[in-house]
């Protein structure tokens, strides 16, 4: 067996049930918001546009349709990508406190998209595109510059190593987007709000684009679940029973700082997702990653659409960010999760 590490067996009656209930929060998602509509209701427009079949005279379809669904597609994405970045961060790390902004890669990739705001950056035809491209080649430079640092300082680019860097790294990028914020001028409103996270305005596209890059970065961290399993025991138990740990490393660093650049172009900084998530689905599947990555998919993509269901319905009309509604809740479930393992020692 690869890694030489025990495997659970795969579970679908499991995974059944999590799509299941992703679904269902998924359709009352769509439904919820300033204007109520139905669960049968909504159910039914969802189901005939996925049959093809002709939509009822109502004034609820183009709300589902062209407002609603595109934008709780993007936000079960950017949920899943995130959770499962955290997920493989923390079993990479093997630290509790780890995800993908761990390493200052969400910091940078923010700078990159406040920068296309800024300058106006954009590609004809394809206005999101520019901001996409600009935060993910910032946050592959991120990760450059820290894994460069890390190599200088110590050869064997430990965990510890990296996590001091990637703090150090966060702390300059903030006060670099800051500076660029007081130089956007009429823009500064909208950059502020997309800071605190803001998938509003979502569109089918961007959906697209977060679907591709979720399937291809999460299967990657997927191939790599029983490497991070080795890396359960050690590093150096890794690599005595055959892992090759700074190559897969390096792969999932990279992989996550993907994850990352396209979903915080999409979405702004989205705190706690990627942190809180995998803690509470590991309560419910337990620590092997071959369960817990998946799930982590399903956990993050339903935490992030309740989360952003209550920023657009705490205070309807107005909408809150959803980084503000995710930080709130995050803040609590990580003290009850914190002080939940200190009395378990």
């Amino acid at each position: 067996m690869r890694a030489g590490i025990r495997i659970e067996k795969f579970r679908a009656a499991d995974y059944g049930l999590f799509t299941v209930l992703t679904a269902v929060i998924f359709v009352i998602c769509v439904g919820a918001g300033s204007v109520n509509i139905p669960v049968s209701q909504t159910a039914e427009i969802l189901w005939n546009a996925l049959t093809g079949q002709p939509q009822p005279d109502a004034t609820a379809v183009p709300i589902i349709l062209s407002t609603r669904l595109p934008r709780v597609m993007c936000v079960a994405l950017v949920g899943a990508s995130l959770s499962i970045g955290g997920a493989a961060m923390q079993g990479l790390l093997k630290n509790p406190l780890a995800d993908g902004s761990t390493l200052g890669v969400s910091s940078g990739a923010s700078t990159g998209a406040i920068l296309a705001m800024v300058l106006r950056i954009s590609i004809p035809g394809a206005p999101f595109a520019g901001t996409m491209a600009m935060a993910i080649l910032f946050a592959f430079l991120s990760l450059i510059v820290i894994l460069t640092l890390a190599y200088r300082l110590d050869y064997s680019l430990s965990t510890n190593t990296i996590i001091l860097l990637g703090i150090i790294f966060s702390m300059f990028m903030s006060s670099v987007n800051a500076l660029l914020t007081t130089f956007a001028g009429e823009r500064v409103r909208s950059i502020v709000f997309w800071l605190m996270g803001s998938l509003a305005g979502s569109t089918y596209t961007m959906a697209a684009t977060l679907a591709v890059t979720t399937l291809i970065g999460g299967g990657v961290l997927l191939y790599c679940a029983r490497e991070l399993n080795a890396f359960a025991i050690g590093e150096d138990n890794a690599r005595h029973i055959g892992v090759n740990v700074k190559r897969v490393r390096i792969i999932v660093l990279i992989t996550v700082s993907a994850l990352i650049g396209v979903c915080v172009s999409a979405s702004g900084m989205i705190g706690f997702v990627g942190l809180v998530t995998p803690h509470m689905v590991r309560m419910v599947v337990g620590p092997n990653h071959k369960r817990l990555l998946p799930a982590t998919l399903f956990g993050g993509a339903g935490f992030l659409m309740l989360a952003d269901l209550l920023a657009r319905t705490i205070l309807s009309p107005r909408e809150l960010p959803i980084g503000v509604v995710t930080s709130l809740i995050g803040a609590i479930v990580f003290l009850a999760i914190f002080f939940r393992m200190r009395n378990g020692k």
